[in-house]
């Protein structure tokens, strides 16, 4: 474990550590300022929130693709905080909108299409970022350590997002959530790495098709992207619609919900600490049996089970599928050459999204045909059949983790070419990092 926490020696990763943890503890309290300063305007109804909502999710899913191409020309740190200074500006308009009492649904749905293009090209980039600023031999630590963070910037978002709207309003709460990307951007800034994507700016149609070619040509990548597609659509449609729907009428409310969802968050932060030290040799295999248990809180809800016993499976899934996330995150990052890693990374970030919003839109009519406890046992199903039927391709199941390219270990060390005018720093011959910074560390 000791060497694990190492990693915490390397001022690059400290950097991208940071900047995840601001941006996602902001990202976590936007979501219900964004409800609730919409529904509080003279004019907000549901339908005007849904709109926004969906203008983000559409505009996400449209600028993937060109944000994994983006990713692999230019330098990544620099498309990740010009995404992030996107999203803080964008966000910061919509919390000062509230404020004022002036916004329009259109200039709204602007600002959130802004928002969503700057989490369209920031996914891509992150993913090929990550092996850049790993030191030798700690890809997965370091997957798992922004896991980690991530996990708890957006627990504590979520349990004080309620008080923050109501102590200083929904459009000071949109303001703290820029403010999450701004201080992100500014520490992306700081990486300063050196560029090591090959691709020639050319036709983005040829582009793409090379990096169609990365992703097809892994049976178990293309594979696991289609699994997770089904599979997202109907969490989607639990999390999101019939789960608030049957505790609504059936458990109490809220309360109750929000037990089952602290359950899933203490699970995740469970499973990234796992996911640190597991080390299985067919990784892929192991991670999509873990995500059978993502069946659990669905299933026995809808077998009206108690509270306390679907908590405790959305926790077992919670579990399962954040070290399933860093397994999945380094095997591809180990697996792709680095100069197509952003676009394969666009196309399954596409791919596995593609049906959640659909998983939305069905689950309201779903429940009103089945009644809400089936429509849970069709979720249940959801995931296990696409599950089952992943395991019969055989690059799932014999898929080895390979060993971190000289390239890419050597990669988060590298000493950066002296700016014209800037004075250098000493070198530790050890870690090939400024001296400075190892004795902060």
């Amino acid at each position: 474990m000791r060497r694990d926490l190492s990693i915490f020696h390397h001022r690059r990763f400290v950097l991208l550590f940071g900047a995840r943890t601001s941006a996602v503890l902001g990202a976590s309290i936007g979501p219900v300022a964004l409800a609730f300063g919409i529904l509080g305007l003279p004019h907000g109804t549901p339908t005007e929130l849904s709109i926004v909502l969906a203008a983000e999710s559409v505009a996400i899913l449209a600028t993937l693709l060109i944000g994994g191409v983006v990713a692999d020309r230019l330098p990544r740190y620099r498309v990740m905080y010009a995404s992030d200074g996107l999203s803080a500006v964008s966000w910061a308009a919509i919390g000062v909108m509230l404020l004022s009492g002036w916004a329009p649904v259109g200039v709204l749905v602007v600002w959130a299409v802004a928002a969503g293009v700057g989490t369209g090209m920031f996914w891509p980039a992150m993913t090929g970022v990550i092996p850049e600023v790993s030191p030798p031999g700690q890809l997965q630590a370091a997957n798992a350590f922004l896991r980690l963070g991530e996990n708890g910037s957006r627990i504590l978002g979520v349990a004080i997002a309620g008080a923050m709207v109501a102590l200083v309003g929904a459009g000071s709460a949109m303001l703290i959530d820029a403010g999450g990307f701004l201080v992100s951007a500014l520490l992306l800034g700081r990486l300063r790495l050196p560029r090591t994507g090959t691709i020639e700016a050319s036709n983005i149609i040829s582009d793409l098709r090379e990096g169609w070619r990365e992703f097809t040509s892994r049976q178990w990548l293309w594979v696991v992207v289609a699994q997770f597609s089904i599979l997202v659509g109907g969490l989607e449609a639990f999390y999101g619609v019939l789960g608030p729907v049957v505790a609504k009428q059936e458990l109490g409310g809220a309360p109750s919900w929000s037990i089952v969802l602290g359950g899933e968050s203490i699970g995740m932060l469970l499973g990234v600490v796992i996911a640190i030290r597991i080390r299985p040799r067919r990784p892929i295999l192991f991670g999509v049996l873990l995500t059978f248990p993502l069946a659990l809180a669905p299933l026995l809800l809808g077998l009206r089970a108690p509270v306390l016993v679907v908590a405790a499976g959305a926790l077992i899934g919670g579990l399962c599928i954040d070290i399933f996330a860093v397994l999945w995150e380094t095997s591809m990052q180990r697996s792709v050459p680095e100069a197509a890693l952003s676009r394969v990374s666009s196309y399954d970030a596409l791919g596995s999204l593609l049906l959640g919003p659909i998983g939305i839109v069905v689950a309201g009519p779903l429940a009103a045909w089945l009644g809400a406890r089936h429509a849970l046992l069709v979720v249940a199903a959801s995931v296990v059949v696409p599950t089952a039927l992943a395991l019969l391709a055989p690059g799932v199941r014999t898929m080895q983790m390979p060993a971190e390219t000289p390239a890419a270990e050597s990669v988060a060390d590298v000493a950066q070419p002296p700016e014209p005018g800037a004075v250098v720093a000493p070198v530790s011959l050890v870690t090939a990092e400024p001296a400075e910074s190892v004795a902060q560390a």
